[in-house]
């Protein structure tokens, strides 16, 4: 959580210097990566290390590729759960870095991939989210493949090979390009 906020920050603190927008500083993960994403994306605020620089660690957006989101027995990861989490945790830790609780009406706009077939993380991890972020109000787009699996990427056979041009459509329609 340390490097995401500090590479946000810092990505933010150099953008004039880089030519970039620093409004547009989004954060993408993948699996367990989406779990980082995504709790970068709902932590922000969270005071986790002194930081040379004063600006936001709030992602403008978030990608997140079928993600771990929660870590709630029923729907998680449990490599991810014990790795983040450690064996036997609380319920008041389960609840914290499950994020899809953690969302509010200022989490990132996000945009959500997930094949229905994925045993690894399944995609009530997407699906809650997105219910969560359209809850509160959030800019989200889901789009759940019927077939991929988990690390589904292009060319793979029997995966979508259209799910980045999807994700460009986003972020052009947000405005993000």
């Amino acid at each position: 959580m340390q490097d995401a906020q500090e590479a946000i920050r810092y990505v933010r603190q150099n953008a004039a210097k880089w030519s970039i927008d620093p409004n547009k500083v989004g954060i993408l993960g993948f699996s367990a990566g989406g779990h980082l994403a995504s709790t970068a994306s709902t932590h922000y605020d969270d005071k986790v290390y002194e930081s040379a620089y004063k600006v936001s660690a709030r992602p403008d957006f978030s990608l997140l590729i079928y993600p771990v989101i929660s870590m709630e027995n029923e729907i998680t990861h449990k490599g991810s759960q014990t790795n983040l989490l450690g064996e036997n945790t609380s319920k008041e830790l389960i609840d914290s870095f499950s994020n899809e609780k953690k969302v509010t009406s200022k989490t990132p706009p996000t945009f959500l991939i997930h094949a229905t077939d994925d045993t690894v993380v399944i995609p009530e991890n997407s699906i809650n989210y997105y219910l969560a972020l359209k809850k509160n109000g959030v800019s989200v787009e889901l789009h759940i493949y019927e077939k991929g699996g988990h690390g589904f990427g292009l060319g793979v056979a029997d995966t979508s090979k259209f799910w980045t041009r999807d994700c460009a459509e986003w972020l052009k329609a947000n405005g993000y390009n």
